[in-house]
């Protein structure tokens, strides 16, 4: 009985084990959070990457800026090991941003690494850019794509349903506050934005989320093999 006990609470282990180990790094998406990301401000945005894969590292990532809400100003900060291209296009409808008038703006960014500096599986990376004058708008879409090293592109493009569901490849999404006097007169202000630290908190829950389930299916497969082995040992000196 004890050894028919012992080996089912060890397949059961098991079976738990993978399950959990398998599902929890679908919570890991591409995200973008800011500080202070203001309508008509100016702000830095980043780009948090983790890796969801195994056995395969990410190698590229494309961002593309949306180009009917378009971005005056957007510069790049160097990330070790990986080189950066922005790309530019031509407005349908040019802005004006302090007096000039801007015709072309940049619509897509992409990061490329090296070979010792992709990011490897059970990790992750930080891309950050600075941006400005932000749309007036209460949310900016930016669509990404996370290529591996197997050639696996994600394609994270789905943009947030009405019903508040979260699709399967949920595109980073930035809330921008509402433009006050203050931020009007200081676009440069570093104060707080509730939204966007609100997102990046989300993203840190789930981030621990499967970290804690990988952590819980360990523990107990562990139990479960040393149960069996009790059980062996049971059997052998009886």
């Amino acid at each position: 009985m004890r050894k028919v006990l012992a080996r089912t609470g060890a397949g059961v282990a098991g079976v738990v084990a993978t399950l959990l180990l398998t599902t929890a790094p679908a919570s890991a998406h591409v995200t973008v959070s800011s500080a202070n990301a203001t309508q008509g401000g100016y702000a830095k945005l980043t780009f948090r990457v983790p890796n969801e894969k195994g056995n395969a590292s990410t190698v590229k990532l494309e961002v593309a800026l949306p180009a009917d809400k378009p971005i005056a100003s957007v510069s790049v900060k160097p990330v070790n090991g990986w080189s950066v291209q922005a790309d530019k296009a031509k407005l349908a409808t040019p802005i004006k941003s302090h007096g000039d008038e801007i015709t072309e703006a940049v619509t897509k960014i992409t990061w490329t690494a090296s070979a010792d500096a992709a990011i490897k599986p059970g990790q992750f990376q930080e891309f950050d850019i600075s941006v400005g004058p932000l749309p007036m708008t209460d949310k900016l879409v930016l669509k990404a794509l996370q290529t591996y090293s197997d050639g696996d592109i994600v394609r994270w493009i789905d943009e947030p349903s009405s019903d508040g569901k979260e699709p399967e490849h949920p595109a980073p999404t930035l809330k921008l506050a509402a433009q006050t006097s203050d931020t009007a007169t200081h676009t440069t202000s570093t104060g707080t934005q509730p939204q966007a630290a609100a997102t990046d908190t989300a993203a840190r829950s789930r981030a621990n989320l499967g970290l804690g389930l990988g952590i819980a299916a360990l523990v107990v497969a562990v139990t479960g093999v040393v149960l069996a082995g009790l059980a062996w040992r049971r059997r052998s000196t009886a």
